[in-house]
This record gives C-alpha cells, structure tokens and sequence, in this order.
C-alpha cells in the first residue's frame, strides 16, 4: 500500500507560520510518528509553493499509488486547475486541512476540490493527515 501525500503554499512553514492556527510542529518533525502509525504503508511526501508542480505531483502519483492525501493550501480556495487534476485521478483523493477553515475568513468557506474528493478533514491540527490515511485505508478495504 502506498500513500503519497502533498502538502501546498507555505506548509513549508509549518512549525513557525501562525502557531496559533497551524501549531508549534514543523511537517517534518510530524511525518515519522505518522510513518510509525501506519508500518504496512509506504508514505511519501511532497510539497511546493507552485500551483503547477502540484498538478504535476498529483499527475505522476495518483495513476499510480494507493491514495493521495492533499493539503492544497490556499489553491484549495481558488484552484479550477486542482480540481480537473484531482477528478481524473483515478486514486482516492482526501482532502485536508490543519485548520478548521469554516472558523476562518469567508473566502476559506468555500473548496474546489471537496466535490472531487474522497472526504474533507479539517481542524485537527496534523492529526488530519493520520485520519486522511485511515479513511483511504478504509476505502480500499471497503469499510
């Protein structure tokens, strides 16, 4: 089972970014406990700040792995793009978010890519990503 996750704009900065919103823990100190979590699936992880090398991370991995776990960032709110990308895949796609984005400024309200979309989590901090992998896991497992 493989996993692949992608993180977008500025979840480079996680850790020092608006630790009031997104926390203290950089992605990188968070993705071995993940790893730990889940030791029967190869997780990987991929970020960029650039719309467009998403698409093509999502384009060579979702044709290919078991799931994808995508924290779009910002481009969630505005990306027509992502969402063609993500409804052609023909993996499950789970989208995420760190911060419960319906507390936040209207124009966080509303997701190009829910409707293409596996489910949404949102608001639990990087405990999202574990409960992302859980529900593709459950997914492919029919539960």
């Amino acid at each position: 089972m493989k996993i692949q996750i992608i993180n977008g704009p500025n979840l480079n900065l996680l850790g020092v970014r608006e630790p009031g919103i997104y926390g203290n823990s950089s992605f990188e100190s968070y993705l071995p406990q993940l790893r730990q979590r889940f030791p029967d699936v190869e997780i990987d992880c991929y970020q960029s700040n650039n719309e467009g090398r998403l698409i093509d991370k999502l384009q060579e991995v979702g044709f290919t792995c078991d799931g994808v776990v995508l924290n779009a960032g910002a481009y969630t709110h505005t990306s027509i793009a992502l969402h063609d990308c993500v409804r052609s895949l023909p993996c499950p796609v789970v989208e995420v978010h760190i911060s419960n984005v319906h507390q936040r400024e209207a124009f966080r309200h509303h997701s190009y890519l829910s409707p293409v979309c596996l489910g949404v989590i949102c608001g639990f901090g990087l405990k999202g990503y574990e409960l992302a992998v859980e529900g593709i896991l459950n997914a492919k497992c029919g539960v």
